[in-house]
């Protein structure tokens, strides 16, 4: 991965960021992207809002990327570009928590705080077979005391970057190489039979199940959306008129929902096409729902977050991976 072994904390800092809830694999076509748009602290803090949220579009849990913006922003303005370089400037940044303020620490300045990732401690929970939950209070402070007193102090940044290395393709989650391991003598799970059990988790994830439908509005092959500014899912991005409802509900009762809702003229609007069936599964949420084109005869009257685009313009604009897995299938 071009990241090991960088020195740059802009470089590192955009790699952990990008990292955290996304594949590898999935990630470094978005950091050698963001690179490319934004090679300094500079660029990407005076770039476009708009600009930034779309590259960053379908990488999920978009908080992340306004952070990133705003952190950027005071680097660039408080700091005159000069990225912090204690650990705890760098953990009072927004978006970065202790585990990224490590990472940064060690591998750009090589300062001596350990790296305690899920990587990190299903080893530690493996090897000396710790089974306090990780997801506590408690488990994560054992963790992280328990990660301190193993970090290499001399070479803080090599230490991590193996423990972690190690975790993601020896000590994996899922079929871990237990008989190629050197630590298969010591390690208390292999010897007790408890890879599978451990680490502990107390927490069951609950995922809650919401109905989204969107109203694509259509007036003179313009099209009207709108950008998403309340504090819930995919707050940035663009999107159409929406209507949640608590359960699954027809093409009219929709309709008549948004009528009633956003004070629409019934007889102003002629039904285009209704879309299969769309499901996004997010963390904790699972979204469900279609979307419904509509063409109107005249504009309605909306509030002033409503903007009417052409429709050849909407890649321009970020939406979340639900409303673009409409807008990329083939009968839109």
């Amino acid at each position: 991965m071009p990241w090991k072994g960088e020195k740059d904390p802009y470089k590192i800092w955009l790699s952990e960021i990008i990292l955290q809830q996304t594949r590898v694999e999935q990630g470094l076509k978005y950091y050698e992207r963001f690179l490319e748009a934004f090679p300094t602290i500079h660029s990407l803090a005076t770039a476009p809002e708009k600009k930034v949220f779309k590259l960053w579009e379908g990488l999920g849990y978009y908080t992340r990327c306004r952070n990133l913006i705003a952190a950027a922003k005071f680097i660039s303005v408080e700091k005159k570009g000069q990225f912090p370089n204690t650990y705890e400037e760098i953990k009072a940044l927004k978006g970065i928590g202790p585990y990224t303020a490590a990472a940064i620490a060690s591998f750009a300045f090589n300062l001596p705080y350990a790296v305690v990732d899920g990587n990190v401690q299903r080893v530690i929970a493996r090897i000396l077979g710790i089974h306090t939950p990780v997801d506590t209070t408690q488990g994560k402070k054992l963790f992280a005391s328990l990660a301190g007193d193993l970090l290499d102090k001399r070479k803080p940044g090599v230490y991590n970057q193996a423990i972690m290395d190690f975790g993601a393709t020896v000590c994996k989650p899922m079929a871990p190489l237990c008989h190629d391991c050197f630590f298969k003598k010591s390690c208390y799970a292999f010897s007790k039979n408890q890879v599978k059990t451990l680490p502990v988790k107390e927490k069951e994830t609950i995922v809650k199940k919401r109905w989204l439908y969107y109203l694509v509005l259509t007036y003179q092959d313009n099209l009207l959306i709108r950008q998403r500014t309340q504090k819930d899912i995919w707050q940035g991005l663009y999107e159409f008129l929406p209507v949640e409802t608590e359960r699954e509900e027809n093409t009219t009762s929709v309709i008549t929902r948004a009528v009633e809702q956003y004070q629409l003229s019934a007889n102003n609007m002629k039904l285009i096409s209704v879309s299969a069936k769309i499901t996004q599964q997010l963390t904790h949420q699972l979204i469900t729902g279609r979307f419904i084109k509509l063409t109107l005869a005249q504009k309605p009257r909306l509030g002033k977050e409503w903007r009417w685009i052409p429709a050849h313009k909407l890649e321009q604009y970020p939406f979340p991976v639900f409303i673009n897995l409409y807008l990329k299938s083939p009968n839109v």
